[in-house]
């Protein structure tokens, strides 16, 4: 919390600035209001980090409350070490200190805080750094492209990027292999979502195949994206989240993208036989839209039922008062 004596000391380097008549003209006089602004954004930084630590009880992640706890919410250690950092590092970022933050520490706090798609975004606001998680941002995802998702039912569609990162989708794709609008918007990722979601796991027939050739799939489109903070923290997760990812990974086996018939069984309208189609909607290998045509006259009166069951649980979401999520 920035305490009243922080707030005079910014206010008076402010001053300090401003009155200095025989400071040059030009960027050099930038210098002092850039120091004071990054002074500022530290302390607001530090408030806020410290006020989500406080909120969240120590059985919200799976410690012991203990019978001489009076900490609100957890101690700065149980921060550090649910993140994976130093207690001392994190004891200077509460502490306002002039020190770096890569965004893989921020991506490990957001989540040991709990923090909502809203508060990560203030996260890294404050933190002066772009949010590498997925579906963080969708800018490549237009309203034309919206209009032909929903224009393609009941054939299930969706955007994706090069990463695997689902950034749009229409209501029979919500559906298609788990309820998308379930999961929460930083882990709709398709490598995530195959080898960490028991719903979507559950619905493809050739579950073992699929997700070796996901691992090797990956593999190729990282290559040109391995210095990437996003594409290294997915890698991260995926190794430390699935033992099956680890053995696929280490196979080193590559592969490019690939139209293929895909059978998956479906939780609502049952066995769905679908042709995998990629429209690029940018350079190769960039973004694309992902579309699953029914390969028989089953599979389409099948997707008919499945969308109509995606738009009516659609409908008693609204009447409830819940609003669908757009998938961006």
């Amino acid at each position: 919390m920035t305490t009243v004596a922080d707030r005079a000391q910014v206010a008076a380097h402010t001053a300090q600035a401003s009155v200095r008549s025989d400071a040059p003209a030009g960027p050099a006089s930038s210098g002092p209001s850039a120091s004071v602004a990054s002074e500022i954004r530290r302390h607001e930084l530090a408030a806020f980090l410290r006020s989500r630590r406080e909120r969240i009880t120590p059985e919200q992640v799976g410690l012991p409350r203990g019978r001489r706890r009076r900490t609100p919410g957890l101690r700065r250690e149980e921060v550090a070490q649910l993140s994976a950092v130093g207690v001392t590092w994190y004891t200077w970022l509460e502490q306002a200190r002039d020190i770096q933050v890569s965004v893989q520490v921020l991506d490990a706090l957001a989540r040991t805080l709990l923090l909502d798609v809203n508060e990560r975004a203030h996260l890294f606001n404050l933190a002066a750094s772009v949010d590498p998680a997925p579906g963080a941002s969708c800018p490549s995802v237009t309203d034309a492209q919206r209009i032909l998702l929903q224009q393609l039912e009941p054939i299930p569609a969706c955007i994706q990027n090069s990463r695997y990162d689902i950034l749009a989708y229409n209501s029979t794709y919500r559906l298609l292999l788990c309820d998308l609008d379930a999961v929460p918007v930083a882990d709709r990722n398709c490598m995530l979502l195959c080898y960490t979601n028991q719903d979507w796991q559950a619905s493809i027939v050739q579950r073992e195949e699929t997700m070796r050739l996901m691992a090797a799939k990956f593999r190729g489109a990282m290559a040109d994206h391995l210095a990437e903070p996003a594409w290294k923290i997915l890698l991260k997760r995926l190794n430390t989240e699935s033992p099956e990812f680890r053995e696929a990974w280490e196979r080193h086996e590559v592969i490019g993208a690939r139209t293929k018939r895909k059978q998956f069984r479906n939780a609502h309208v049952g066995l769905l036989t679908l042709d995998h189609t990629d429209l690029w909607l940018g350079p190769h290998s960039g973004p694309r839209m992902v579309t699953y045509a029914p390969a028989d006259e089953e599979s389409r009166a099948r997707l008919e039922r499945l969308r109509r069951i995606a738009l009516e649980g659609e409908r008693e979401g609204a009447g409830a008062g819940v609003g669908r999520g757009s998938g961006s």
